[in-house]
């Protein structure tokens, strides 16, 4: 599957959505891809240290800390920090990860790929499915 597919797959299928770095802060970028995913019948999960509720969404400080894996991990953080949430959404079993516009983390997402998680990378879910004239 190309990365077209990949995207087309992930934003089309209703799935769970752990949106790690999502805050009530409506100015910040996950504040509005999240409700752009709600949009599309997505279920977000806010994770976030300050565990807020956003969207009407309950919020988690890590991705650990969710009941359930998520299907995919939108990655709202610096990219100093993003493999660390990479690695850790391979090990709560997410089976996708998306690393939005800007954030980048090769080798954690060879590591990702290679545990079988299809991965997005320097990207937007809003910008990708605006343009397949979703939402």
């Amino acid at each position: 599957m190309d990365e077209a597919d990949v995207i087309e797959a992930l934003l089309r299928a209703p799935a769970t959505w752990a949106v790690v770095g999502l805050s009530g802060n409506r100015a910040r970028a996950a504040y509005g891809v999240s409700a752009y995913l709600q949009q599309l019948g997505h279920t977000i999960v806010p994770v976030h240290p300050s565990a807020e509720t956003v969207h009407g969404a309950t919020g988690y400080a890590r991705l650990s800390d969710l009941p359930e894996s998520p299907d995919a991990v939108d990655v709202f953080v610096n990219s100093s920090r993003a493999a660390a949430v990479v690695d850790e959404a391979v090990a709560v079993g997410a089976r996708a990860v998306w690393l939005q516009l800007g954030v980048h983390a090769d080798e954690a997402v060879a590591r990702a790929r290679q545990a079988g998680l299809v991965v997005v990378q320097d990207t937007c879910p809003v910008i990708e499915g605006r343009a397949r004239g979703l939402g």
